[in-house]
């Protein structure tokens, strides 16, 4: 990428921290399944909202609340995840006026499901819900004031999720991304579910160009999804069950 782009992403950066005065954010990382957990917070209200919170993870997340003084109200999932165990059960029992969030499309357990158009709010901000299917049925994209988005597994940084098992389509994905993440403004900066290579944050525009997989026309994008050969989830056969009923599994011999 050319330095004059590199410099221009900080800058929005920093003009998003500015615009949004009132919004704290942090992300955290989780290293095992390279998962981003997004902490977004009204620092007038204190009203917080957890994104992709990770079992493992829950201790230090919860301690980072309750430092902050936050009251979280939801533990949102984009998707049923495959690769770790939700901590949302967890988060609900150190929190009990936190509620988990998911697809109504997702098949799984929560407190609130939201569908495509809907708000998640906290405080003065919201998060509009836009659903992005094609990983799996019950993706969904998170965007906040139009300058934000909080992708999942859907779109990842010069990349994307995989379509070859729960639900996955890769037609489908192609026009999720499409049609309900590009069409955000170019200087949207897009904040993916994991990353693998150490980069934390790209832009509409960025991913347009330079995506290497969903600049390519429909049908090669199909053929090459289609044919990615690759291995089986480590942890899907202990996370897939227990997030299908928010986790709970793992909460239930604390």
């Amino acid at each position: 990428m050319h330095p004059q782009g590199l410099l221009f992403r900080q800058i929005l950066q920093v003009f998003w921290k500015c615009e949004l005065l009132f919004t704290s954010a942090i992300k955290l990382f989780e290293k095992e399944s390279s998962t981003y957990t997004y902490l977004l917070a009204d620092k007038k209200t204190k009203e917080a909202v957890i994104i992709d919170p990770v079992l493992e993870t829950v201790e230090r997340d919860s301690r980072l609340v309750q430092q902050l003084e936050l009251k979280l109200l939801y533990a949102v999932n984009t998707h049923v995840h495959a690769d770790h165990v939700t901590g949302s059960s967890r988060l609900k029992d150190i929190f009990p006026g936190c509620k988990s969030v998911l697809s109504e499309a997702s098949g799984g357990k929560a407190d609130h499901y939201v569908d495509d158009g809907e708000e998640l709010r906290f405080g003065n901000f919201a998060l509009e819900v836009r659903k992005t299917p094609g990983h799996t049925n019950g993706c969904m994209t998170l965007v906040l004031s139009n300058a934000v988005a909080f992708t999942g597994d859907a779109l990842l940084i010069r990349g994307c999720g995989r379509t070859d098992f729960q639900q996955g389509s890769a037609e489908t994905l192609y026009y999720s991304v499409h049609n309900k993440i590009f069409t955000l403004p170019d200087d949207c900066l897009l904040y993916p579910g994991h990353d693998y290579t150490g980069q934390t944050v790209t832009t509409v525009e960025e991913e347009k160009k330079l995506n290497s997989r969903l600049t390519k026309p429909l049908p090669e994008f199909v053929e090459l999804m289609n044919n990615l050969n690759l291995p089986y989830p480590k942890q899907i056969d202990r996370a897939l069950p227990a997030n299908l009923i928010c986790g709970i599994q793992d909460t239930s011999n604390k």
